[in-house]
């Protein structure tokens, strides 16, 4: 994968002057990284937190993945590492040569000449560039064509450069097919004028979600030669349409260009949720100059600036050049989303489905809040806190505009996806990291509700479906026939959400108390300890012996008991894509009380021993490889690690808390094994940013610990020097001089503004103040020193 790097350099750009690196310097990304083996994330081009984003589409249900034999378009709408199938790939295009009318290759006839599948173009991974904002690939298909594709915020461009002596070529522009799994139910489309295309599409989503639109409008540089539009019947040469089709008919146009004054056509597109006008004004906006589309590789410079603007706020000294290009292009997948929802004019389509206006700030969608409360959203508050108050600002705006806080937020409505209550805890960070400022009361009333109630059956949200049993007894019941609103819902899964409301109900105590809900406050902290409820100490690992662990129970309190044997906490039933030995850990806010639960400190360490297999790992760090990664979704009957998936995702810390923090380092740059500059670089699905934020703060040396803490839990960093800018021009600087690539370093002593420090965190106040914090670090670790001593370690909010 060298070659991937080198090709993942992108061009020099006037950059501005920054303390640690030299000002040509680029920060360079490999989007191939995470196409294969299930990461899910795409290689074509996107803007930070852009609305559009261009990237090929192949066989894979997320759109394309690096082995995919050919080309069948590329769309203008993905998301990054999700998992769930029916998800972007609207407005599917292709560069094609060959005749297009009766008999032809594209034979009108036969409305299956248009299909996807079919007319799909093979491809060379050979010259394949894939750089932050910039794509670009040579299909060996139709006499060979280079296509090209960069994106702003809400418009982007494609460059299709056909063969040199091609007379004609031609467009299609499907929107009729999607990826693979996402059927499109409605479409719509008109050929304007002679350069210029608009349409709509609307699509199934996400895991069985609901319908949404997509608007588009689409102008070339040079005027069409010959337009059609095709349909289930065949190919109509000249039709302007309007044109519709329903669901999974073919559809679509086809523009023809005569080349004999250039080979490349290029197209500026833009979409929007809301309306046409807002796919026309976000294409006035962004993707027009004096009038005329935006050139290729003017819209390409502002879109790479853009992105290395975003890239040096964070800057790293040491490690290979391997290690910058993950640890930078994990940063950009960090970076990729929530996507933007409104259009340049402030407007976006709510989950009222009306249309709303956000004055002076952006309102964002897509949240993947299962995933990224654990990781990526406190990365966010710390890089970008002026997004992170928009993304509170829009979560809020979900609560009034649709009547209920939300899950997992697809476009402008609730998916449903996942279990648990991940709303509270991003929303207590967010809180707590300052991003709700003068919102306060509202966003503990929204959060109150949730955690006190449940949704009218009427509203589409899910809520917490769990809460009369969980509010009544102390725990979710585990309940396979409970009827759900979407694919997912808590009783399915009882073991698992009883413990993250536990954890989500931690998390809104702190916020509780610091607003005057003293009341309130004494409750949410009581309900934080009901992952008891869920813990049998009867319950007996048979291969290891080990005793005490999360149990699913049935509505009358009973323990849930497979027909015919014992209970098996390495089954997956009663726990959402993990067991009760992933499970056991998530009880960071009760840490003491769960070494208890596991006999004491030492025998919950020994535990953990066995949950990394840590003297296999600590030998080699490879082995991580045979002992947890069985394969990207080996979520069930493991007793492992699983780093491809969320619940455990902050089981490294658990030493940290314990008093062995050189463990914690052990395992950490056991699983950064797994992060690498290749398509297989991402362990399973990056989810939104997830996996890639979790990297990204296990390479700088920080974690966040409990939701509502505030508290950055410190472990040996990978790199030698890292700064990341703060607002106001502060600077937070991270120095571990020791740090060298390739080997395992411990932390020896830690200073703070230059003062020792004993303890194990830092609090937010303290990171935003900004400073020095170094690392001593030692070959060896010193299991007596730093962070060893109870005093070193956080102690659990009163009441707990």
């Amino acid at each position: 994968m060298l070659r991937l790097a080198r090709l993942a350099l992108i061009a020099l750009l006037p950059v501005m002057a920054v303390p640690l690196a030299a000002q040509t310097s680029e920060r360079p990304v490999n989007t191939f990284i995470g196409t294969q083996d299930e990461g899910n994330t795409f290689p074509g081009a996107s803007a930070p937190f852009g609305m559009i984003q261009v990237s090929p589409i192949g066989e894979h249900y997320a759109g394309w993945r690096y082995s995919d034999p050919r080309i069948r378009g590329f769309g203008h709408s993905f998301l990054s590492g999700a998992g769930c199938w029916e998800q972007g790939g609207q407005l599917s295009v292709l560069p094609v040569t060959g005749r297009i009318g009766p008999g032809g290759d594209f034979d009108t006839s036969k409305p299956g000449a248009f299909d996807q599948k079919r007319y799909a173009a093979e491809y060379t991974h050979e010259g394949e560039v894939g750089q932050a904002g910039y794509y670009k690939v040579k299909l060996t298909s139709y006499g060979g064509i280079t296509a090209e594709t960069t994106a702003l915020t809400r418009a982007a461009a494609e460059r299709y450069t056909f063969a040199p002596g091609a007379g004609t070529g031609h467009v299609l522009l499907n929107i009729g097919q999607a990826n693979e799994r996402h059927s499109v139910v409605g479409s719509e489309v008109k050929v304007l004028d002679e350069r210029s295309i608009e349409g709509k599409i609307t699509t199934k989503s996400f895991c069985g979600g609901a319908q949404y639109t997509t608007w588009f409008r689409m102008v070339f540089d040079q005027p069409f030669a010959a337009h059609g539009i095709w349909d289930d019947r065949g190919g109509w040469p000249g039709a302007k349409g309007p044109s519709q089709q329903g669901e999974a008919r073919p559809h679509g146009v086809w523009l023809s260009f005569d080349l004999k004054h250039g080979s490349a056509v290029t197209a500026v597109s833009a979409i929007s949720h809301v309306d046409a006008e807002g796919a026309r004004i976000n294409l006035r906006a962004e993707g027009m100059a004096d009038a005329k589309p935006l050139s290729f590789d003017a819209m390409r410079t502002q879109a790479q600036a853009a992105w290395q603007r975003e890239l040096r706020s964070v800057r790293v000294e040491g490690g290979s050049n391997d290690d910058r290009t993950v640890f930078y292009t994990a940063l950009y997948h960090a970076l990729l989303q929530p996507l933007t929802g409104s259009d340049a004019d402030g407007r976006y389509r709510g989950y009222d489905d009306a249309i709303h206006t956000a004055q002076g700030w952006t309102y964002y969608e897509f949240f993947s809040l299962w995933d990224t409360y654990r990781a990526q959203n406190q990365l966010l508050a710390l890089l970008r806190p002026e997004r992170a108050r928009d993304i509170a600002n829009s979560v809020l705006k979900i609560r009034s505009e649709g009547g209920w806080l939300p899950r997992w937020g697809y476009a402008n409505f609730d998916s449903n996806v996942m279990t648990g209550d991940p709303v509270t805890p991003f929303m207590v960070d967010l809180w707590r990291y300052g991003a709700l400022k003068g919102r306060e009361r509202e966003a503990y009333a929204a959060l109150r509700e949730n955690a006190f109630g449940v949704p009218p059956h009427r509203n589409r949200a899910q809520g917490r479906a769990g809460n009369p049993s969980y509010l009544k007894n102390g725990f979710v019941q585990y309940d396979r026939s409970f009827v759900a609103k979407g694919m997912d819902i808590d009783p399915h899964h009882g073991a698992s959400a009883t413990m993250e409301y536990a954890l989500a109900d931690s998390a809104l105590a702190v916020m509780a108390k610091s607003l005057g809900h003293a009341k309130d406050a004494q409750a949410l902290e009581k309900r934080a300890l009901n992952w008891r409820k869920v813990w049998d100490p009867n319950v007996v690992d048979t291969p290891t012996g080990l005793r005490g662990f999360p149990r699913p129970r049935v509505q009358d309190g009973n323990w849930f008991a497979e027909v015919g044997r014992e209970y098996d906490p390495r089954g997956e039933r009663g726990f959402h894509e993990g067991t009760a030995w992933q499970y056991q850990w998530l009880v960071p806010q009760d840490v003491p009380g769960l070494a208890a639960a596991m006999g004491g400190t030492d025998k919950a360490l020994n535990r953990l021993d066995q949950f990394f297999d840590y003297d296999a790992v600590h030998a080699d760090p490879a082995a991580v490889r045979k002992s947890w990664v069985v394969g990207a979704y080996s979520y069930y009957s493991q007793f492992r690690y699983n780093p491809n998936n969320e619940p455990d995702l902050h089981a490294p810390w658990m030493y940290t808390l314990m008093g062995q923090p050189w463990k914690t380092t052990t395992v950490l740059r056991a699983a950064e094994t797994l992060f690498g500059n290749g398509p297989s670089g991402v362990t399973g699905n990056d989810d939104l940013g997830t996996m890639s934020a979790w990297y990204l703060f296990s390479a700088l040396g920080l974690y966040p610990d409990t939701p509502g803490s505030g508290r950055f839990l410190l472990h040996a960093p990978r790199f030698a020097r890292a700064e990341i800018d703060l607002p106001q021009g502060r600077i937070l600087r991270i120095e571990a001089p020791e740090a060298k690539p390739g080997e395992r370093r411990f932390v020896q002593s830690v200073q703070w503004g230059g003062r020792p420090l004993s303890r194990v965190w830092l609090d937010w106040e303290q990171l935003q103040a900004a400073g020095t914090l170094s690392y001593k670090l030692t070959p060896q670790p010193d299991t007596k020193g730093w962070g060893t001593r109870s005093s070193d370690l956080p102690r659990p909010p009163a009441g707990m």
